[in-house]
């Protein structure tokens, strides 16, 4: 039975030791310890074993701007359950008994064969991963060569207390003499009397990766005592970030994987052919017959949902805090860099059609980063872009930008950036109101808390672009002048990645400039969760401006992204609210495959919504009206394609009116 691991702190009595200089006596001999022993290949009187692996891999998308603090958005989830088997001196293999999985949104990934099973002596001598095409061959730390290819330092010691004794396990932090190397960077407890791993932690060097996309690898091993004599696998972890290498949009892909061992069974006397064919390999009936004991939904919500611990960036903070200065990311160091599909090209009013392109530079892949940016609209011709400084680390950012951009006034986008150059430039429908802003900005903060300071100039615009068909409307004058601005932003969410969850924002800003000056305070609260067999939810938005409130920051509803059903944008003001309810469920559709990458799907997402909103003392000389007390609206929402377009049917109740509005999903538009 297992006795101990590291995985309870809870029950750990903690024995703090201060921080030793890098290999001094006590830390090579205690890494000496654990070289012998794992050179012995086996514990005494360990002949082979079987074991049990409960697992999953998912795969995550996670999209914005630098930073991502969003939560990533699961795409592919597998469930699998593997029988384990190893044998003296170092034979093993693993047999997937039961494999199932959901794709949330298309995607044609296909796992390399270790990531779909775990590791067994702690990766051995050289640490492979991706079957040697992400990493190869990187030396462990208690490879017979470690002391010449790493320092060692003790930081910490646990003791841990068993049925029949206590055992010491010491912390020892390790970092490659040579990061332009192949290394690993973390720590690792080790039994301080035998030196037997019992945990280790870590990331790569920059140098590790092979895969030019690879951002970084992160690796937890958890090792219990079994039978009150092995050292064994109970819990491990990886997860591996990949970032497009196409112009550096903000993008990034996630593999996450996640194990529990157990049902151990030693000296069983296995025959040598249970070690035929591939190292890894699934049973015919993997994914037909295994008695699963709950649905897959289910156990995905398990794992991911409001109690999953994300450890993985504890693991990449203690891997920077070992590696110092240097950086371990794999990210590019410099080359073409945009936000958006919309930054290299789009087409709107103000600016007719638009080129344009951004560069970064990364000195040593590290936290500093250096961007400029360019744009060139045609019809208004107009230059907008400008230069930023941004130093980016685990817990906090800070960035100083100046530059010259063209700003939509809504707080929120409407309409994706793609859909609307497109309706813009070819029937004259563009969902933008445009304000020119000269900046000089200073921003800080964590992914919770941020403020900011700028210097402003905001000029109107006049409508200068030609569509294909139909006409543009002028675009309002949302200029002001110069302002001062300073502004804070709280930001708080709780739950996981799927299951129920709730987040707020409130944003404070004041501003002085034109001999007058303003307050300006916004917030939104919104919440989902499970109600019978589907899900509610339910957002609020409301904000508030004193009197001299500059017009490129009043608050405007109306029409699609807001109350589809009412003209859009047709109220505004210094006082605003907006209200929505939504109930989805998810019912079967046939999949019609649509090529390699995607298919209709299985699932539509339908349901009903309920929304309403209001807005306050207009602001002069622009064309939105006080919405006249509450302007309510009842619709049909609709998730088709993987959930990747979403079409919403709106009726306005106050007026009869009706809209009808397509788009992909909200979440892609900060790519789009």
């Amino acid at each position: 039975m297992r006795e101990g691991t590291l995985a309870l702190l809870g029950l750990l009595v903690v024995s703090p030791v201060h921080a030793q200089s890098w290999n001094d006596t006590a830390a090579r001999e205690l890494v000496g310890r654990g070289i012998a022993r794992r050179a012995a290949d086996a514990a005494v009187g360990l002949e082979d074993f079987q074991a049990r692996a409960h697992g999953f891999v998912f795969f995550l998308a996670q999209l914005g701007e630098e930073g991502m603090a969003e939560p990533p958005k699961l795409v592919k989830s597998d469930q699998l359950e593997l029988e384990v088997y190893w044998q003296a001196p170092g034979r093993s293999k693993q047999r997937i008994i039961g494999w199932r999985d959901r794709v949330d949104l298309p995607t044609d990934i296909q796992y390399h064969r270790d990531h779909l099973g775990i590791v067994l002596n702690g990766f051995g001598d050289r640490i492979r991963l991706g079957e040697g095409d992400e990493v190869r061959d990187v030396p462990h730390p208690l490879a017979p060569d470690g002391p010449t290819l790493y320092d060692y330092a003790i930081t910490d010691s646990v003791v841990m207390r068993l049925q029949d004794r206590e055992v010491r396990a010491i912390e020892v932090a390790f970092r490659p003499r040579a990061f332009d190397a192949p290394r690993i960077v973390g720590s690792m407890f080790l039994d301080a009397e035998g030196g037997e791993l019992i945990r280790m932690a870590f990331s790569f060097t920059r140098a590790s990766y092979r895969d030019r996309s690879l951002e970084d690898i992160a690796v937890v091993l958890e090792n219990a005592l079994w039978d009150s004599r092995y050292w064994l696998p109970r819990q491990q972890e990886i997860e591996i970030r990949r970032r497009t290498t196409w112009l550096d949009v903000p993008a990034r892909g996630i593999i996450r994987g996640r194990w529990e061992i157990d049902g151990y069974a030693f000296n069983v006397g296995l025959p040598l052919r249970t070690f035929l064919g591939p190292p890894i390999e699934a049973a015919p009936t993997a994914r037909d017959s295994f008695p699963w004991t709950e649905p897959l939904d289910a156990a995905v919500i398990a794992e991911l949902g409001p109690r999953l611990a994300l450890r993985m960036d504890d693991v990449r903070a203690v891997a920077r805090s070992v590696a110092g200065v240097r950086s371990l990311s794999g990210l590019h160091t410099h080359g073409p860099a945009v936000s958006s599909v919309s930054e290299v090209l789009h087409s709107n009013r103000v600016e007719g059609p638009t080129v344009g392109m951004g560069y970064r530079i990364r000195p040593g892949a590290g936290p500093l980063a250096l961007s400029a940016r360019a744009a060139y609209g045609f019809a208004g011709q107009q230059l907008t872009g400008g230069v930023a400084i941004g130093y980016t680390t685990a817990t906090w950012r800070t960035n100083v930008t100046v530059g010259r951009s063209i700003r939509d006034v809504g707080e929120t986008p409407t309409i994706s950036g793609v859909l609307n150059s497109f309706l813009s430039q070819e029937l004259g429908h563009d969902y933008g109101d445009y304000v020119r802003l000269d900046e000089i900005r200073v921003t800080a903060g964590t992914g919770s808390v941020e403020v900011r300071g700028a210097y402003q100039h905001t000029d109107s615009l006049v409508t200068s672009g030609s569509p294909v068909a139909g006409s543009y409307a002028p675009n309002p004058p949302l200029g002001s002048g110069t302002w001062w601005v300073g502004g804070l932003t709280l930001r708080g969410r709780t739950g996981g990645i799927v299951g129920s969850f709730a987040r707020a924002t409130l944003d404070a800003e004041g501003g002085v400039g034109n001999g007058r000056s303003y307050l300006r305070l916004r917030g939104t609260a919104e919440v989902e969760g499970g109600a019978g067999p589907g899900r509610l939810s339910a957002r609020i938005d409301g904000g508030w401006g004193s009197a001299d409130l500059p017009r490129h920051r009043g608050f405007v509803l109306g029409g699609r992204g807001t109350l589809p059903g009412e003209p859009y944008r047709a109220y505004g003001g210094r006082a605003a609210a907006l209200g929505r309810v939504q109930w989805s469920v998810a019912l079967p559709a046939p999949a019609i495959s649509l090529g390699r990458y995607a298919s209709t799907g299985r699932q539509l997402l339908v349901g009903p919504f309920v929304a309403a909103g209001w807005t306050a003392d207009p602001l002069p000389g622009l064309p939105w009206m006080a919405s006249d007390g509450l302007r309510p609206v009842v619709g049909l929402s609709a998730a088709v394609f993987n959930q990747l377009l979403v079409v919403e049917f709106g009726w306005g109740l106050r007026d009869g009116g009706v809209g009808v509005t397509v788009d992909v999903r909200r979440d892609l538009w900060s790519i789009l």
